[in-house]
Parts: C-alpha cells; sequence; structure tokens
C-alpha cells in the first residue's frame, strides 16, 4: 500500500532574537525532531521511520523560514528509494521558502536510488531578496556493486520572485541516452550540487573555480553559486562538497 504524506516546518524569529518553531508536523515515514543548535538559530532532524520512499508513495517536505529566523535541516541518515511491488513511481517533493534577512541550511544525507526504483524527486524554493541558503544535494546511483533505478530530480529556485535557477537531471534506465557517458558522468556513481545564496555576492561575486578534475563552481545571474561536484562514491563526493561549504559559507 502505497503512503501519502507530508511533514512540515515553520520556523520564525522571537521577540529575544531566538529561533522558535511554531510548527513541527511529522507525517508517515518523515519524522521531524528538534535537535541542539548553536547559537540563536533552530536546527531539525530528518527522522526516517520506515522505509520510503517505495514504489507509488508520494511524500513532501515544507519549511518556512521566518523573517529574520535561522533554521538549519539535516538528516539521520541516508534516503533509500526502494522498488514498490507493483512497479509504480515514487514522488518526493521539497517546497521551501525562505523569507527576509533569514537563513536556511539544508543539509540531508545522500538518496540513494536503489536497483529497481523509481523516483522522481521535485525541489522549489523561494527566497526573499535577503534571504541566505545553503541549500546541498547527493544523488548516489546504486548501492554497493548495484546499477542504479530510475532518478529524475529537478531543482527549481527563485529570488524576489524572479528565477535563479531551473535544473533538471535525470539517470538510470528510461533516463535520455548518455546519461553514463564521458560527456556526463563517466562511470561515477556519486553527483551532488551545493548552491549558495547570499545577497553579500552582490559586493564580491566568486570567480569561477575548477576545484578538482570532477567538481567546478558556477556564479549564477544573481548573488549565488552553485557547485557541481562527480566522485566515485558517496565519502569522496562529501569530502568535495564539505572543503567547498567550509570555504564560501562558514
Amino acid at each position: 500500500m502505497s503512503i501519502r504524506a507530508t511533514a512540515r516546518i515553520h520556523a520564525v524569529r522571537t521577540e529575544g532574537g531566538a529561533t522558535a518553531l511554531p510548527v513541527l508536523e511529522s507525517a508517515g515515514p518523515l519524522a521531524l525532531r528538534r535537535t541542539r543548535a548553536s547559537g540563536a538559530g533552530a536546527k531539525v532532524t530528518v527522522v526516517g521511520a520506515m522505509s520510503a520512499p517505495l514504489g507509488g508513495d508520494r511524500l513532501a517536505i515544507e519549511a518556512e523560514v521566518g523573517a529574520g529566523a535561522r533554521l538549519a535541516v539535516d538528516s539521520a541518515a541516508a534516503t533509500i528509494a526502494l522498488p514498490g511491488r507493483d512497479g509504480e513511481r515514487a514522488h518526493y517533493d521539497v517546497r521551501l521558502t525562505v523569507g527576509d534577512d533569514s537563513e536556511l541550511r539544508w543539509l540531508p544525507e545522500q538518496l540513494i536510488s536503489a536497483y529497481g526504483s523509481d523516483l522522481r524527486m521535485r525541489t522549489r524554493i523561494d527566497l526573499a531578496p535577503t534571504a541566505r541558503l545553503v541549500y546541498r544535494e547527493e544523488q548516489i546511483l546504486g548501492r554497493y556493486g548495484e546499477m542504479p533505478g530510475t532518478l529524475s530530480t529537478r531543482l527549481t529556485v527563485h529570488r524576489d520572485g524572479r528565477p535563479l535557477l531551473d535544473q533538471e537531471l535525470g539517470y538510470g534506465p528510461g533516463a535520455p541516452g548518455g546519461w553514463d557517458g564521458g560527456a556526463v558522468l563517466g562511470g561515477h556513481r556519486a553527483v551532488g550540487q551545493l548552491l549558495i545564496v547570499d545577497p553579500a555576492f552582490e559586493e564580491k561575486e566568486p570567480e569561477v573555480r575548477i576545484l578538482s578534475g570532477t567538481a567546478v563552481l558556477t556564479p549564477l545571474a544573481g548573488p549565488a553559486v552553485l557547485v557541481t561536484a562527480l566522485a566515485p562514491d558517496a565519502l569522496l563526493l562529501r569530502r568535495l562538497l564539505d572543503a567547498v561549504l567550509r570555504d564560501e559559507a562558514g
């Protein structure tokens, strides 16, 4: 039996300058737990309460960060896309809204596309003009020694109502031909992106940089940079992205 569930987070700034969580609503396999944060911000960890997403599931998580609030979201473990009994596609939607002078650090663990699975993941982010964002996504194509399932992802970001980034990727059976070729993944099985949006970049725009043989930092048409990286495994991918995170976002 497939699952339909939407988890919700709402962070607001209190009169004392701290961040409160008036809404922390778990749903289905998405269990939300407030965990220890540094400073005046709040931190939420997503804990998988059951195996998901399975074929046919429709899961979503929504987070809204009010003006002046600070929120960090991570996860306790990787998310594994698994096949269902009837071969249906699973859907996982992420919707993030970040208000003026607020900050969201969205740093979950990897998404693993297991053999036989079919997952369509969509992320929509809406940013106020003075919002700050650190957003990481990592996809691991297959568990150890196996081919990946079918994975389709789309990341859409708007800032002040205007498009900042709209990117769609596809891997595995059914994806456009050549996804595993030398012009795309070149045989790598770990792929990730790190998006940093900061109004401070308007004063000093970062330059294009080749970070390694398989990673590049690219300024966007706005106060933002996008890092795209490939690696043979999840550990090396994380090391690449963490190095940039330390340098560019503190």
